[in-house]
Order: structure tokens, then sequence, then C-alpha cells
């Protein structure tokens, strides 16, 4: 690896890292929003998309109307799949209990890997399996003692929404040249909606409507565009692994900043999460090595 790849990829990690930080305040919004749950997520999908497609913009200026009028299916197909993910993963909690939901999630990179090698000929390294077999086991541990009554359907929908994370993750790997970011604001527009005629949009007072927006644009627009900037440049089944910081970081700002203290398997789990994905991280920042491009030589 080059040091051009090497601070590329390191950057990567940073980017997803924090995706996964700005997504695990969803359970605190969750919390704190006096609002039925599909009228949130149509505002909430709303101002995402639209902040994501000012973000892309003001990244593009002029070009921005050409690359929109020149999206491929790779663009189209990364909507579908982020928009389906929104709708299944909010689905699952509803109809299966969240332990289910989420040890099915934990699953994510071992799926994503599975993609990747097969669609795109991206072999996960060993480090990452290992990493993703921790980290699921410490998900596993969150969960103990949770109920696991959960429905066949809310597993379908769980498994669903994993397979789509899976799946856009690999497209947006393997077509890096493509521009995500629009896709991911129409994803937003297409999971609200989806969600219109289930909601009660005009009935929610303005000061709702704004806490809603800052829902929107800091914990899924900031998520998706750092996650759209960062998945490019790591291994597919790598992004998703270090995805998976929001399982043990969303109980935690819970805690926090509302004082719900979690029982002691969440604490435990929890750490075994962060061990395994931190300790990743400062592995792949210390272990990588640097191939330095050697000066043509003529011939004897």
């Amino acid at each position: 690896m080059t040091a051009a790849e090497l601070k590329n990829h390191r950057l990567g990690l940073v980017l997803v890292a924090m995706a996964a930080l700005a997504w695990s305040t969803g359970g605190l919004f969750v919390r704190i929003i006096p609002a039925d749950l599909m009228t949130m997520l149509f505002w909430r999908g709303l101002f995402s998309g639209s902040a994501l497609l000012i973000l892309f913009f003001v990244i593009e200026g002029r070009k921005a109307l050409g690359i929109l009028l020149g999206s491929r299916w790779p663009a189209y197909a990364v909507a579908g799949l982020s928009a389906l993910a929104m709708i299944t993963g909010i689905g699952s909690l509803r109809f299966t209990s969240i332990a289910d939901a989420m040890v099915i999630y934990a699953t994510a990179p071992f799926i994503t890997a599975g993609l990747a090698y097969v669609f795109i000929h991206e072999r996960p390294s060993l480090s990452t399996l290992i990493a993703s077999a921790v980290a699921l086991t410490g998900v596993a541990i969150m969960m103990w003692g949770s109920a696991w009554d959960g429905n066949l359907f809310g597993k379908a929908l769980a498994l669903t929404m994993t397979c789509c994370m899976a799946g856009f993750t690999t497209i947006m790997r393997r077509h890096r040249e493509v521009a995500m970011l629009p896709a991911m604001g129409v994803s937003g527009w297409l999971c609200a909606a989806f969600c219109w005629s289930f909601a009660q949009p005009l009935e929610v007072p303005a000061a709702t409507v704004a806490l809603i927006a800052e829902f929107g644009v800091v914990q899924n627009a900031a998520g998706l565009a750092l996650y759209v900037f960062g998945s490019r440049r790591v291994p597919a089944a790598e992004a998703t692994l270090i995805a998976a910081l929001e399982v043990p970081l969303t109980p935690f700002w819970v805690w926090l900043l509302l004082n719900e203290a979690p029982p002691p398997q969440t604490l435990l789990g929890g750490m075994v999460v962060l061990a395994a994905l931190f300790g990743y991280i400062l592995l792949q920042f210390r272990d990588k090595t640097i191939t330095q491009p050697q000066p043509f030589q003529a011939g004897p």
C-alpha cells in the first residue's frame, strides 16, 4: 500500500466512524421528539433528503445539474436500497424485539463480505472477520435477557434492512466514480413519500418540526454523507464493521443525557463491541505497510 493509499484508507475509517457517531444519536432524538413514528419519519426523510441535495449542489456547483441528469443505474439502486433500509429498519423494531433486530443487524459485515466477494471480488481481511465476530458476540451480550419473541415478519424486515445496507455499501464501493450523495438525498424523499399516507405532518407544532429537522440533518443526513465519502475509501465489509459503532453508542447517549441507566449486560456487551472496533481501528493505523514506488531503471 502506497503512502497515498494508506492516507486515503485511514481517512475512510475516520469518516465511517463519524457516520456511526452521527447515527448513534437516533435513540436520543426518538426519546425527546413528541410525535408519532410515521409523522416523525416523514419530516425526518424530507429534511434529510433536502439537506443532502443542498450539500451536493454546494459541493458540485454548476456541475450538479449535469451530474443529476446523467445519473446511472448504480445511483438509482443505492437510492432504492437506502430508502428500503430506512423503512424496513423502523418496521423491524415495530414487528420484532429490539434484541432480534440488533443481533441481525450485527451480521452486516459478514453479509457485506459475502456480497463484495461474489460481485466485486473483494476479499475481506482476516482481521476484519475476527473483529466482526467479536463485535457480534458483544451485541449478543448486550441483548442477553431481552425479549426474543419477535415474529418472523419482523425478523424478515431486520434481515432486509441489513441486506440493503450491505447491498448499497457494495455498490458504492464498486462504483466509486458515480456521485452517490444525491442518491442518498433521494432515498430520504422516498422514505418520506412512503410514510406520507400514515403520517399527520400538519398536526405537530412548529417546535416539534424544528426538532425533527435537527434529527434529519444531524443524525441522518450527516451520517449518510459521511458514510458515502468514507465507504468508498475502505473495503465494503470494513465499512459496515466500523458502522457497528452505532450499536453501543446509542444507549450511551441516552444514558448520558437522559439518565436512562442501561442494564449491566448492555454495558458489558457495549464494552466488548467498542474494544473490538477501536482495537481494529488502531490496528489499521499501526500495522499498514507503505510500499514506495521503485525508480525506473534502464536496461542492464
